[in-house]
């Protein structure tokens, strides 16, 4: 199950640690986010290493959709209304400036870096479109209102962000990764204070962390189990379908959207928590019966997210200020422009440099507690239902997810092939023993 990106890119490959090292920063995950951050602490002449578990970027930054936009969903009406005008013009800044950089570093490396315009569009409910225009305005960002958009069903209209991006993310990590200090299957399994071990025993030793993890993998700091929760996405590239002319999602929850890829139209939806339910590819693979009958599947893929539980990523320092440990997760499905903009303040945060930016992104800001306790609540109920199958992160019952053929954990994400393999942190190991199909059966 290669994603379009993974089947037509070979990535550069890394040495593995085979020893014990002392650096200045060590990042921890080699995602974007972090091959961003040790691109631009390299740059900036700081001593650091990357330590990665598997191969570079092939979780969720081999499985996106590529868009690099500002344009979050519908998100700016909610960030005025809630948290004020100057922080939500932040956020927007944030990421217009993410843009920016991609721009940048972009020009002359072959990754298909095109310029596109962005849509939110509803097939219902033109007046959230309208308020989030007015929410825009006051920001003083220029969003348009759009009606003629080229789809294949009716819609009431869209906000428009003129000139975002879109780029194949695998062909730009190549270009931009020859040189960075990598090492791959090197999986760390504990760290604490300035001590990180890997699976395999080696010591790395470093006065600065970064936790680029995706979800971050130590519990007793920061309470991010409680803090987010992670969501499954399904993704089919369609040959022979009709072209889009732009970027493209539904405002709705369990929308669709729509990028080309060339001559190959990426269709995206079918999501839901991870270890929930969901239309996964099958919802997917029925939208394109009806409405691209011509067209050709030649990929299918899924992704997973880290989502908070107020829609702003959390970057900046992992817990506190006691010791110099920093973290970036929660992209909610906003990936390459948040790692850009997790990039450029962590390595200011190592820098010791201050950063217009990172007040809105930080960790420990204020998080309402309705939001909270439906969490807990979501996750108590897991981690006491039965099943013989649990995660070895924090013990919660795994489900078997029948469409992707894996043991998934609806606490928080982690989730394992049918023998017990991990395939998505936060969990940092196997689930133990082999897994039988009687439980497989009553589990679903």
């Amino acid at each position: 199950m290669l994603s379009l990106w993974m089947d037509q890119t070979q990535l550069r490959r890394f040495p593995v640690l085979e020893e014990d090292v002392k650096t200045d920063v060590l990042i921890i995950g080699g995602g974007m986010a972090g091959i961003l951050c040790a691109y631009f602490l390299q740059e900036a002449g700081v001593n650091y290493i990357l330590a990665e578990a598997n191969r570079i970027c092939d979780s969720t930054t081999g499985n996106t959709t590529a868009k690099i936009t500002a344009q979050h969903g519908l998100i700016y009406e909610k960030l005025v209304s809630e948290w004020g005008e100057e922080p939500a013009g932040m956020y927007l800044q944030a990421n217009i400036r993410a843009l920016e950089q991609y721009r940048r570093l972009c020009n002359g490396i072959e990754c298909h870096f095109t310029d596109e315009d962005s849509y939110i569009y509803s097939q219902n409910a033109q007046g959230k479109l309208e308020r989030e225009i007015r929410a825009l305005e006051k920001l003083h960002y220029d969003a348009r209102f759009a009606d003629a958009l080229g789809l294949p069903f009716s819609v009431v209209g869209a906000v428009k962000f003129p000139g975002q991006a879109q780029f194949d993310p695998l062909m730009f990590v190549n270009g931009i990764a020859g040189g960075l200090h990598i090492f791959e299957n090197t999986r760390i399994v504990s760290v604490k204070g300035q001590e990180a071990v890997t699976a395999k025993g080696q010591k790395i030793t470093a006065e600065k962390m970064i936790f680029a993890t995706h979800f971050p993998i130590v519990n007793t700091h920061g309470f991010y189990f409680v803090k987010m929760y992670q969501q499954r996405s399904y993704v089919i590239a369609l040959k022979g379908a009709q072209r889009v002319k732009g970027m493209f999602l539904d405002e709705a929850q369990g929308g669709l959207s729509f990028r080309n890829a060339g001559d190959v139209l990426l269709l995206g939806g079918g999501g839901h928590r991870t270890g929930k339910d969901g239309g996964c590819w099958q919802e997917l693979r029925n939208f394109a019966a009806k409405y691209y009958p011509k067209s050709k599947e030649i990929y299918h893929w899924a992704a997973q997210d880290c989502m908070t539980l107020d829609q702003i990523p959390y970057i900046g320092r992992y817990a506190g200020r006691g010791q110099q440990w920093y973290v970036a997760t929660g992209f909610n499905k906003w990936g390459m422009t948040s790692a850009m903009a997790a990039a450029e303040i962590l390595r200011d945060y190592v820098l010791g440099r201050e950063n217009v930016f990172a007040p809105v992104f930080s960790p420990s800001r204020r998080m309402l507690k309705t939001q909270l306790l439906a969490n807990v609540v979501e996750a108590a109920a897991d981690l006491t239902s039965f099943s013989r199958r649990r995660c070895p992160h924090m013990g919660c019952a795994l489900r078997w997810n029948k469409a992707e053929h894996s043991w998934d954990c609806p606490c928080h994400g982690s989730r394992f092939t049918e023998e017990g393999v991990l395939l998505e942190d936060p969990a940092v190991g196997d689930s133990q023993g082999k897994w039988a199909q009687e439980e497989r059966e009553r589990d679903g």
